[in-house]
């Protein structure tokens, strides 16, 4: 099956399949002063500090930071259609949209069908706040060619082998949602004085990019990354600022 026949079962449903709200949460309504309200599939975004009031989604699209699930469902009654179900986390409320994008071309030769799981990005930097889930559907017409799904986040793949079937992984064990004034520890580097589990984060608990500035680091450019954490250190090692940008 072609990319092109995808994506247009995909948009005869789009607007009921992405609408359906992240599992196990509900549509809450928008904090005061936010624009828009919460766009489908997660909750409220954050109140205050960087993106606060901004509309949800206003940037372009992006890939959903983790991937957390995989699921296809065959429909029997659709004549075997096929729907794939992804979920994942972003970084923030600001988030809009979640949707699966193919990117196979043609019959693959593995016989897996490739998504990237996106969903339109903050147009600003983000505040620190707990990852917020998303989910996402995509349609397969019967009689496809694919064995296997995997779908790709903007930090993991998570793939399943054989159709229908069920695949997750763990998310990580830090959103950084309490970083603020606690000390920061480099992959290979020796805990500061003072430092002890409750008052550090570590890097290797960080599993996707980061952006370290020291007290002497300059920055050579400030594109927006909404998938990267920066953090900014005191000269004791302490981060000051920090936000998804």
């Amino acid at each position: 099956m072609t990319r092109s026949k995808l994506s247009s079962v995909a948009s005869l449903l789009a607007a009921t399949l992405l609408s359906v709200p992240a599992f196990g949460q509900q549509q809450s309504a928008p904090p005061a002063g936010q624009q828009g309200g919460p766009p489908p599939g997660y909750a409220g975004g954050p109140q205050s500090g960087p993106g606060a009031g901004a509309p949800p989604g206003s940037g372009p699209p992006a890939p959903v930071l983790i991937v957390t699930s995989v699921e296809v469902l065959r429909s029997e009654r659709a004549g075997g259609m096929d729907i794939v179900r992804a979920r994942g986390l972003v970084t923030s409320g600001l988030w809009g949209q979640p949707h699966l994008l193919p990117i196979t071309q043609g019959q693959p030769l593995d016989g897996v069908l490739d998504l990237v799981f996106q969903s339109s990005a903050p147009g600003t930097a983000a505040s620190l706040g707990p990852f917020m889930p998303v989910e996402a559907l995509l349609p397969v017409e019967p009689g496809h060619p694919y064995k296997g799904v995997r779908v790709r986040g903007g930090s993991n793949v998570v793939a399943l082998k054989s159709l229908p079937g069920y695949a997750e992984t763990p998310a990580p064990k830090e959103d950084c949602s309490k970083c603020m004034g606690k000390f920061f520890i480099a992959k290979g580097a020796t805990p500061p004085a003072g430092a002890t589990a409750d008052n550090s984060v570590r890097e290797a608990d960080l599993p996707y990019t980061l952006r370290i500035i020291k007290p002497t680091d300059g920055i050579a450019s400030y594109v927006l990354d909404p998938n990267r954490l920066t953090l900014v250190l005191s000269e004791d090692g302490r981060i000051i600022d920090a936000a998804w940008d």
